[in-house]
């Protein structure tokens, strides 16, 4: 049976029912997290390089170090966030009695990730637009003998007005496509370890009201 990939948004029941008559794959699931990550590290490097421009004169290459940094670990969290966010769903699974093996639930909210990977491009344009607003005070060497004056200036940079205006806009875009991914998730866990609609819905749907608040508590305290 083939798998029609717009029914993963528009009757994500249907693509899943197809997706269990073939054998467990990784494959498309984990291209989908790689393109996301990807573009969560292009993301990554063009808000890191306000803190590149700030270090890079308290050492040689400092601005290099922050820039790859930011790069990897924008493409490793999202596959971290993948496996913790699949295993965390599995585990409340396995309260109702779910059945089916954890690949199948793995390969399953990797498909979901689609909507991230759009909700990442999104955030992607707004940095373009806020980051270069931005204003950055470079750290001479002598910040390397008062710490104090490396946390006054990172903490002026995050209430800039631009910047606290961008890390809103990706909280919000944050929330609006993780709740959009339940969706998919649902009826991707729903298939994938055999639970009736509500079980799935209560399984998919206390991380993601659990993670919405965190993110909007994250958002008011800045």
């Amino acid at each position: 049976m083939n798998v029609s990939y717009k029914d993963l948004i528009i009757n994500p029941n249907q693509f899943f029912a197809m997706v269990m008559s073939r054998k467990e794959s990784l494959k498309i699931p984990g291209l989908i997290v790689l393109a996301a990550g990807i573009m969560a590290a292009v993301n990554a490097y063009i808000v890191g390089g306000i803190t590149a421009k700030m270090m890079g004169q308290l050492m040689p290459g400092m601005d290099t170090i922050i820039a790859a940094g930011a790069v990897a670990g924008a493409i490793i969290g999202t596959l971290m966030f993948w496996l913790i966010w699949s295993g965390i769903i599995y585990a409340l699974s396995a309260v109702f009695k779910g059945s089916g093996g954890f690949q199948r639930t793995l390969e399953c909210i990797g498909y979901g990730f689609l909507l991230q990977a759009f909700g990442t491009l999104i955030t992607l344009v707004a940095a373009t637009q806020y980051v270069p607003k931005v204003h950055v005070t470079e750290l001479s060497s002598a910040a390397l003998q008062d710490p104090a004056m490396i946390e006054i200036a990172i903490k002026a940079m995050m209430q800039d007005p631009a910047m606290r205006e961008l890390s809103q806009i990706s909280s919000v875009v944050t929330i609006i496509f993780l709740l959009l991914s339940a969706n998919i998730w649902i009826f991707g866990i729903r298939n994938a370890r055999m639970l009736s609609l509500k079980d799935a819905a209560i399984c998919v749907l206390v991380p993601v009201i659990a993670f919405s608040i965190y993110t909007i508590y994250q958002m008011t305290v800045m």
